[in-house]
């Protein structure tokens, strides 16, 4: 798997950790990873820290992930943006569904 996550001690909030390239051919494991085992979750977190590509398959990944928690989860925060994904996100109008930082 190209990205990786982690719980919070109380189980409440999932980081999902994306790597360098955010597109298409993490579909699977991006839609794994906020399904399996997240039923205490209320929080998600998206680290793009390392992530330098992005692509619109990843801005659809990340609408569906919302649309498919959205009884379970309320707060939904994408952080550790490198410049040029953050312009794209902004460009997307995402700031309006996730807190940006």
């Amino acid at each position: 798997m190209s990205l990786e996550r982690e719980f919070s001690e109380d189980k409440k909030q999932l980081t999902i950790f994306l790597s360098e390239r955010f597109d298409f051919s993490l579909v699977q494991d991006f839609r794994t990873a906020y399904s399996n085992d997240t039923d205490t979750v209320n929080a998600i977190v998206i680290d793009l820290q390392v992530t330098e590509y992005m692509d619109s398959s990843a801005l659809g990944m990340l609408l569906n992930m919302q649309k498919t928690l959205d009884k379970q989860v309320s707060t939904y925060k994408i952080t550790n943006c490198r410049p040029q994904v953050l312009n794209i996100l902004r460009i997307a109008r995402f700031s309006k569904k996730f807190s940006i930082s």
